[in-house]
């Protein structure tokens, strides 16, 4: 999942078949967040489970990384902490705990529903 910056609007949700390593989805990540805002996706500050990601073009920081941090690189790496309890909140408000629906395609329109959910009730407040 992935949270708008200034806002918690989640921009992307995706269930991935199998059980896949931390590493291997982030550039399907950020492929499909590019995707739907129709931007490039500059910078990905992520955190340790993705140390020997898959991305490309995109420059990607992992917490705890000394090297070529800038003031405002710091600054924007402070703002990943804050997706966690976006996500802890889909969980436990958007019923992610338990999925009812049926197959891999039954987990994909689970997690969407979630985040769209999530997003309706950041509109309705």
């Amino acid at each position: 999942m992935q949270a708008a910056v200034g806002g918690q609007f989640v921009l992307g949700a995706r269930a991935l078949p199998g059980n896949p390593f931390d590493d291997h989805t982030l550039a399907v990540q950020i492929a499909q967040t590019a995707r739907i805002t129709g931007l490039g996706i500059e910078r990905a500050h992520v955190d340790r489970g993705y140390r020997s990601h898959d991305a490309d073009k995109t420059r990607v920081f992992v917490s705890g990384q000394k090297r070529g941090i800038t003031p405002n690189i710091r600054r924007e790496r402070r703002r990943r902490s804050a997706i966690e309890p976006v996500i802890g909140r889909n969980k436990s408000h958007g019923h992610l705990g338990r999925n009812f629906l049926l197959g891999t395609k039954g987990d994909a329109t689970n997690i969407i529903l979630a985040a769209a959910g999530h997003n309706l009730r950041l509109l309705r407040a």
